[in-house]
């Protein structure tokens, strides 16, 4: 039986989005939970690069030094931190395991753990049932929600960063490392809201100008009643299509919501922005996600 039924398929196509269950298990989950503190502990990141991630546009990528480290992170393993982390020294406040955000943007190619999981027959059977023909990994993503401090993610749509000719050829895989609850900053969703296409786009500026990206459109404004929660236990995974509306909310809570993240693409008949921010390289050319 196709660990991606019929069923699961019809969901996606009509919600853009859908969950499914036990993906990895409990020990698989915990084993690339204990990997990511190793990455942490060890973790050696510049003072001028001490990164807070937002989905705040404004608040993005304020300084020349910060902006070269996002927008060069696309084949490197780097680090993106929570708000108020740090001291005016640039030191940590709090222990440094929990002042992280995210790790990324390519888990997929430098760490095997993140590796197997990224091309296991479960993920690759995924894609065969959707009927993707040469799907290429686009980027990875460690984020951990910490407890008590970790940060809104704005309602966005991922084919905003992630922009392709046509649309509809980016689709997220969310793997829950542990359990995602309404309480601890779960997935929200607007079911159906991919097929309204997409009304502003994070590109690149010319290259000499400062900031280094910029938005063209502007977001809509969604109604807060037509979100829907999506919980995910542990060892889960969700779909999520590159033009559904979604979002996550702080984390208030005492518990953590650590999640490995990744988005793949359907390169056949596809065009990748040269505008978008994350762009292959000589080093790291978008990788097949099938293997022989």
């Amino acid at each position: 039986m196709d660990f991606m039924t019929d069923r699961h398929v019809q969901k996606y196509t009509e919600d853009g989005y859908v969950v499914l269950d036990g993906l990895l298990t409990p020990q698989e989950c915990d084993e690339l939970r204990r990997r990511m503190e190793e990455i942490v502990e060890r973790m050696d990141v510049p003072e001028h690069c001490r990164t807070t991630f937002s989905t705040y546009h404004d608040e993005q990528l304020k300084t020349q030094g910060n902006a070269d480290y996002f927008i060069t992170s696309g084949d490197k393993i780097r680090f993106f931190f929570e708000k108020g982390v740090f001291d005016d020294k640039g030191d940590f406040i709090i222990p440094r395991q929990r002042s992280v955000n995210k790790v990324g943007h390519a888990l997929h190619a430098h760490e095997p753990l993140f590796k197997k999981v990224t091309h296991s027959p479960k993920i690759q059977g995924i894609a065969k049932k959707l009927g993707l023909v040469h799907p290429v990994i686009l980027q990875s993503m460690y984020i951990f929600k910490q407890p008590g401090i970790g940060g809104e993610v704005t309602p966005h749509q991922d084919a905003t960063f992630l922009y392709t000719e046509p649309l509809g050829r980016v689709m997220g895989m969310w793997i829950a490392l542990e359990d995602a609850t309404v309480s601890n900053g779960c997935l929200w969703f607007i079911p159906g809201s991919h097929k309204k296409s997409i009304t502003r786009r994070m590109v690149r500026t010319p290259k000499g100008t400062f900031p280094l990206t910029d938005f063209v459109g502007r977001e809509q404004t969604y109604d807060d009643d037509k979100f829907v929660a999506a919980p995910v236990k542990q060892g889960g995974v969700v779909l999520i299509h590159g033009e559904v509306v979604h979002r996550s909310a702080e984390n208030t809570s005492e518990e953590s919501r650590h999640a490995y993240t990744f988005h793949i693409m359907e390169s056949q008949d596809t065009h990748w922005s040269p505008d978008n921010w994350l762009q292959p390289t000589e080093e790291l050319p978008f990788p097949p996600l099938y293997t022989q």
